[in-house]
């Protein structure tokens, strides 16, 4: 479980690690670094500080499991080195595509069920606010998300805001197999040749899938619709920075050169094995807790832009780790939106659970 714990967390900082703003000194006191800031002052008493020294080595173990290769799993670890292994030839596509659809779509609609959209959808609402849609039309399209529900009643709301407007539609599918996701993109593009015509309504489709594997990567290939990768090394939850997160996020304006560059930078950054590295302080701390019977974590934000970001780490933490009669509990709370009620239950409740705040 260690080993997933750290595997996670150090995924999702090297996301964050761009937008990071604590700073201290590397290594070798030669360079800045921005880095997360764990405070753990409220953790003693659940937590004692022999226990917490004695776990680094299992981090440290579990670190070279994640590194080498050899652990379970291992065969999906190809986003380990992402954003490093992006080929230009892939970006230019991304940003020539992003741009088409910017210039003549008012709505782009993702299509995609948890991991597959949840990291593109938490990066522009944590990066552009949960109310960006506002105002938003052709040359900065709206953002809309599709094929994560069986809701007739969401369905329909969806097909009212998309009549009279101009669509593109971007599938993001690892496999090409997920109910919701499949017929959500089959109505969107029965929708869109009732409205364009078969031929201009295949200009508006792009895919991210596996190219080679996947149901609907033969079907893009069948159909000329331009096909983005998810590489097989990659599981779609850990795509957001392959095509499956960058185009999105470039339609909707956010700079993914720039966002891949925080991440390169944040990869080098966390490389640091000791407890120095909030990463790894996170990780024993969270074991920790769990191992003393915490069964729950909650991850509060006060700041609604964090709200996506908090259902993706949701989704990351609880496949990943709920296996084997194994796994914390992932939950995700607003302040001061849920203060009075879940805030409620922290403070005289249970003491089965701990916070995780933002």
């Amino acid at each position: 479980m260690l080993l997933e714990i750290n595997l996670l967390f150090r995924k999702t900082a090297c996301l964050s690690g761009r937008f990071a703003v604590a700073y201290r000194k590397d290594r070798n006191e030669r360079q800045k670094m921005r880095m997360i800031s764990v405070d753990i002052s409220n953790i003693w008493g659940a937590v004692a500080l022999p226990d917490l020294l004695a776990i680094e080595s299992e981090v440290a173990a579990a670190y070279e499991t994640l590194m080498e290769g050899t652990g379970a799993g291992s065969e999906y670890l190809g986003w380990l080195e992402l954003p490093s292994r992006e080929p230009k030839p892939e970006l230019f596509r991304i940003l020539l595509a992003a741009e088409r659809i910017r210039s003549t779509s008012d709505v782009c609609v993702v299509v995609g069920v948890d991991g597959s959209c949840l990291g593109s959808r938490a990066a522009i609402e944590l990066l552009q606010g949960a109310n960006r849609n506002i105002g938003r039309g052709k040359g900065n399209p709206q953002i809309l998300f599709s094929g994560n529900s069986s809701s007739p009643r969401r369905w329909n709301e969806l097909m009212a805001l998309l009549k009279d407007q101009d669509v593109s539609v971007i599938a993001v599918s690892k496999n090409g197999t997920e109910l919701e996701t499949a017929v959500a993109f089959r109505n969107i593009r029965w929708m869109l040749e009732r409205k364009y015509g078969t031929d201009e309504a295949g200009k508006r489709i792009y895919v991210v899938t596996d190219p080679e594997n996947s149901a609907l990567g033969q079907m893009a290939q069948e159909e000329k619709w331009e096909c983005f990768s998810i590489p097989a090394d990659i599981d779609g939850g850990y795509g957001v920075l392959t095509a499956a997160g960058l185009l999105s996020m470039a339609v909707a304006g956010i700079d993914i050169q720039e966002v891949l560059e925080g991440a390169a930078e944040a990869k080098e950054e966390y490389d640091l094995r000791s407890f120095e590295n909030p990463v790894w302080l996170y990780a024993a701390v969270r074991n920790l807790l769990y191992r003393n019977g915490k069964a729950i974590e909650l991850f509060v934000s006060q700041e609604p832009g964090f709200r996506m970001f908090g259902a993706w780490w949701q989704q990351l933490f609880g496949e990943s780790e709920g296996k084997k009669g194994k796994g914390l509990f992932p939950a995700t709370a607003e302040f001061t939106a849920d203060l009075h009620s879940l805030g409620q239950l922290i403070q005289q409740g249970q003491r089965n659970l701990f916070e995780t705040m933002v």
